[in-house]
C-alpha cells in the first residue's frame, strides 16, 4: 500500500498561512504600518486605492534594508526581533515571528524599494505568489515603500468575499487609528484614491486624539495615571455624559500594542455604576506598561488578544484608578469635610426654635368592608352617581371611582361572587379595552388564551421602525429647518460611512451640509423628532451604521445602512422604560403592533410579547373555585 501523507508545497503552505495572518486589507496596512514605526520611521506615508483590492503601498524614512535582508525579509519565520524561545517573554516590538511578509507576497504582487542610509543604492525587489519575480539594485529614497498590488488575485475566493468599499475601507481606517494613537510623535498621512484623509503631525496624546476623533474630545477627556508594582497605566477616560449606546472610541495598549481585552472593559464601565444609564459605553485611551514577562502577545495570530498574569489584580488597580480620574476632577459628587471644612448646620435651640409637630387626621369609624348603602349612612363615601365619577371625600381622604359594571364584565354563574354594593350602579356600557402597565415596563391584557405581556420599549421600536422604513421607500418624511444651525464633527473612519449616509438620511427628514474635513452642518431634523439632541442622534447612527452590514432581505432598493439608520431612529424615539402610559396610550401601542409585519420580534431579534396561559395560571392559583 502506498503512503498518502506528502508535505504540501511551499506555495500551498504560505497561502494557508496567510489565511490566518492577512484577513483583508486592513491587516496588511497593519502588518506594513507595524513594521515602519519597529523600523524607527518618523514619517509614515499610506497610499490606498480602491479599499485596498487594488493598491496597499506604505511608504516610510526607517533605517532601510540591504540587499541581502530585503531578500529574506519574505522568508517564512526569517525576523530580526527574536533569536531565541526567551526572547518572546521580552519583546519590545511590534512584530517578532517573521510571518506578516511571506504571507503578504503568498497572496499579492508585491514591490519593495528600500535602501539603508549608508548605501549608495537600493534594493528592488518584486515577489508575486510566494515567487520572487525580479531582484536588481536601484536609487531610491532612504527607507522603505512596500507597494502591494492585486491582494487574493491569486485566492479568488478569498477575494470575493471582500465586503463593500465603505466597510473595508472603514476597517482600514480603525486599523490604522490603532497605531497612530500609541505613537503621536510619528507623522501620519493616508491617502484614499488620490484624497487625504489623515495628516497627523507629531503632537502630545491628547491632540493625537483630538486630531483623529474631533476637537470636543480635548474637552472631554479625563487624564488617568498610576505606577504600581503591577503595571502603570495612563491615558484618558471620558466625561459620564459622553456616555453612547455604542461607543466605538474605547482602546486599550498594552506596552504600545493595541489589545481588546472584554475584562478589563468590564472594570472600566464598573468605575462609572450609577453614573451612566445600565448599557451605555464611554470612551477611554488606556495604556498598560507592563513587565514583558508578566504577558503573552503570541496567543492569537492578528495580536490582539494578549494573556496576562495577573489579570484580577490589574483589575482592581483599573477600576480604581478610573474612580480616582473621576473624582479629582469633580465628576464625582462628593463631600470632603478635611478639605471644604464642616458643612454649616444650625443646632437645635428648644427655647428659641418654635417648632410644632404636624399632626394625622384621620376617621376611626372608618371600614373599608362596608357595602355602600352603610358607607353612604355613615360619611365615610360621596359620589355623584349621576355623573359615574368619584369625587373627593373628606372623610376618605383620596378619589373615589365607581368600578366598572361587573354584571356586564363577569356574568352571573354559579361560584362567581357580585359585588352586591356595584351591581346595581348604572354606569356606559361604551368600554375600552382595559390594560394594566407593570413597573413602567409591560403591558399585559387579557386575550382568549390566557394573559399577554408586551415590552412597552420593544413594541414601540417595532412600529417606528416599520414607519421609519417606508419614509425610507417613499421618501415623505418631512424635513423642521432648525433656527440655529448645530455643527457636528465625526473621524475619518465615521465620514466614509456619513457619507453613505446621506441618501438616507436625507430620505427620513435630515438636511445636512458638508463642511470637509469631518464636519457637518444640521440644518434640519425630521418633523416628528421633538426634544432630541441632533449630534448625539446622528453620532448614534453612524456608530449603528459602523457596526452593522447594508438590510439586503428588503425587498424594496433601500440605501445602505437603511435598515440601520430606521432601527436607530426606532430605538430613539420609541417609547422608554418607566413612562407611565394611560390606557388610551396602550390600547394604540397594541393596535399598531398588531398591523406590523412582524408582532413578534424586534429589527434585532428581540422578542417583543408573551402570552401565559390560562391553564398555567389556572395551576398557579390552585385551579377554580
Amino acid at each position: 500500500m502506498s503512503d498518502i501523507i506528502n508535505l504540501l508545497p511551499d506555495s500551498v503552505a504560505n497561502q494557508i498561512a496567510a489565511g490566518e495572518v492577512i484577513q483583508r486589507p486592513a491587516s496588511v496596512v497593519k502588518e506594513l504600518v507595524e513594521n515602519a514605526v519597529d523600523a524607527g520611521a518618523k514619517t509614515i506615508n499610506v497610499i490606498i486605492v480602491d479599499a485596498g483590492r487594488t493598491t496597499i503601498q506604505v511608504i516610510d524614512d526607517g533605517c532601510g534594508m540591504s540587499d541581502t535582508d530585503a531578500r529574506l525579509a519574505f522568508e517564512r519565520h526569517a525576523t530580526s526581533k527574536i533569536r531565541q524561545a526567551d526572547d518572546l517573554f521580552s519583546l519590545h516590538t511590534m512584530g517578532f515571528r517573521g510571518e506578516a511578509l511571506p504571507s503578504i507576497a503568498a497572496v499579492a504582487q508585491v514591490e519593495l524599494l528600500t535602501r539603508k542610509a549608508d548605501d549608495e543604492v537600493g534594493t528592488r525587489l518584486e515577489v508575486a505568489a510566494s515567487k520572487v519575480v525580479s531582484h536588481e539594485p536601484v536609487a531610491c529614497a532612504v527607507g522603505s515603500s512596500f507597494k502591494v498590488d492585486n491582494l487574493f488575485y491569486n485566492v479568488p475566493a478569498r477575494r470575493k468575499f471582500l465586503k463593500s468599499n465603505t466597510t473595508e475601507l472603514s476597517n482600514i481606517l480603525q486599523a490604522f487609528e490603532r497605531i497612530v494613537l500609541v505613537y503621536p510623535d510619528i507623522h501620519f498621512t493616508l491617502h484614499h484614491n488620490g484624497a487625504e484623509l489623515q495628516n497627523l503631525k507629531p503632537s502630545n496624546l491628547r491632540q493625537r486624539i483630538a486630531d483623529v476623533f474631533g476637537r470636543q474630545y480635548s474637552q472631554d477627556l479625563l487624564p488617568v495615571e498610576v505606577q504600581t508594582s503591577l503595571c502603570n497605566i495612563t491615558g484618558f477616560v471620558g466625561k459620564p455624559e459622553t456616555a453612547r449606546k455604542k461607543s466605538g472610541h474605547d482602546f486599550f495598549f498594552v506596552n504600545s500594542r493595541y489589545m481588546r481585552h472584554p475584562y478589563f472593559h468590564k472594570a472600566v464601565i464598573t468605575a462609572y455604576d450609577r453614573m451612566i444609564p445600565e448599557g451605555m459605553q464611554v470612551p477611554y485611551f488606556l495604556y498598560f506598561e507592563v513587565p514583558p514577562a508578566a504577558i503573552d502577545v503570541n496567543i492569537h495570530p492578528t495580536k490582539t488578544e494578549i494573556k496576562f498574569e495577573n489579570e484580577q489584580a490589574i483589575w482592581q488597580v483599573l477600576t480604581a484608578t478610573v474612580r480616582d480620574a473621576l473624582g479629582r476632577f469633580c465628576d464625582v459628587p462628593a463631600i470632603d469635610f478635611d478639605v471644604q471644612g464642616k458643612p454649616d448646620i444650625p443646632v437645635f435651640d428648644p427655647q428659641r426654635d418654635n417648632i410644632v409637630a404636624p399632626k394625622v387626621s384621620y376617621n376611626p369609624d372608618y371600614n373599608p368592608f362596608r357595602s355602600h348603602s352603610e358607607a353612604q349612612g355613615s360619611g365615610e363615601l360621596s359620589l355623584d352617581m349621576s355623573r359615574g365619577t368619584g369625587e373627593f371625600s373628606p372623610a376618605v381622604g383620596h378619589r373615589q371611582t365607581v368600578p366598572p359594571d361587573w354584571d356586564s364584565l363577569f356574568p352571573a354563574k354559579e361560584g362567581n361572587l357580585i359585588p352586591p354594593s356595584t351591581s346595581h350602579i348604572p354606569l356606559n356600557t361604551d368600554l375600552s379595552p382595559l390594560h394594566y402597565q407593570y413597573k413602567g415596563c409591560y403591558i399585559m391584557t387579557a386575550v382568549k388564551s390566557g394573559l399577554m405581556i408586551i415590552d412597552q420599549h420593544r413594541a414601540d421600536v417595532r412600529i417606528q421602525y416599520e414607519r421609519c422604513l417606508q419614509q425610507l421607500e417613499s421618501h415623505t418624511a418631512a424635513t423642521q429647518k432648525m433656527l440655529f444651525p448645530e455643527t457636528v464633527r465625526f473621524s475619518a473612519a465615521e465620514t466614509v460611512v456619513i457619507q453613505q449616509l446621506l441618501p438616507s438620511l436625507a430620505a427620513v427628514g435630515f438636511d445636512l451640509s458638508d463642511l470637509g474635513g469631518g464636519t457637518f452642518a444640521i440644518n434640519g431634523i425630521p418633523a416628528d423628532l421633538k426634544d432630541i439632541a441632533p449630534a448625539s442622534l446622528l453620532q448614534q447612527i453612524v456608530a449603528d451604521a459602523e457596526l452593522s452590514e447594508s438590510d439586503q432581505s428588503q425587498a424594496s432598493l433601500l440605501a445602505p445602512h437603511s435598515s440601520a439608520i430606521a432601527l436607530s431612529l426606532a430605538q430613539y424615539v420609541a417609547t422608554p422604560y418607566g413612562q407611565v402610559l394611560s390606557n388610551d396610550e396602550m390600547d394604540q401601542i397594541i393596535n399598531q403592533l398588531f398591523s406590523c409585519s412582524n408582532v413578534n420580534y424586534t429589527p434585532n431579534g428581540k422578542p417583543i410579547l408573551s402570552i401565559l396561559p390560562q391553564g398555567d395560571i389556572e395551576q398557579l392559583l390552585g385551579g377554580k373555585g
